[in-house]
């Protein structure tokens, strides 16, 4: 952090300015320890340079509060903007050789069948967390007496990248909604 603000500062304006322009002293201090300081538009940055040459200052930066993300909650939607509140029964299959695998979910009963009058059709599948999205256009659903009753959706994972992006996916989508993965 100290090397990035001391390149901003050196880079900035006023260094340039100052490259220019005689030191300026500190009154009473000993000639050993001769001090020009800066006062940079740089957000209150100060540059200190005691007897030596502008490159080798030293920037102090005023202390501030620490920027905290936020991660969005893992979450599953069939329309976008909507999350889905049925957990779904995920199942997981792989090639012997690691290179590609799927996902099939089975929501029994999803939330989705009740406001898809309102809020429009189902377009797909899509897992978004702070990563960002993995979707899937496959997408079906089973009808029961002539309602529906569940859909399956499968997450066609082509590649060692894809199949570890989706469990990292699955990982926190577990941890948010108190899942446990059960091997067979």
């Amino acid at each position: 952090m100290a090397a990035v603000m001391k390149a901003l500062a050196v880079a900035s304006p006023v260094s340039a300015w100052a490259a220019q322009q005689p030191r300026r002293y500190v009154a009473g201090a000993p000639s050993h320890q001769q001090q020009s300081q800066l006062q940079s538009s740089f957000h209150g940055v100060s540059v200190q340079c005691p007897g030596q040459p502008l490159w080798a200052c030293r920037v102090t930066a005023p202390r501030r509060a620490q920027v905290v993300m936020m991660a969005a909650r893992p979450a599953i939607q069939f329309i976008q903007g909507t999350d889905e509140q049925t957990i779904p029964d995920v199942r997981l299959t792989k090639s012997r050789d690691g290179s590609n695998g799927m996902a099939i979910f089975t929501f029994e009963q999803p939330s989705v069948f009740d406001s898809s009058a309102e809020l429009g059709d189902i377009t797909g599948l899509y897992m978004i967390d702070d990563e960002g999205v993995l979707q899937s256009v496959d997408v079906s659903a089973k009808f029961v007496n002539g309602k529906p009753a569940r859909i399956e959706a499968k997450y066609v994972m082509r590649t060692p990248r894809d199949w570890d992006r989706f469990m990292r996916f699955m990982e926190r989508y577990s941890q948010a909604n108190g899942l446990q993965f059960v091997k067979n």
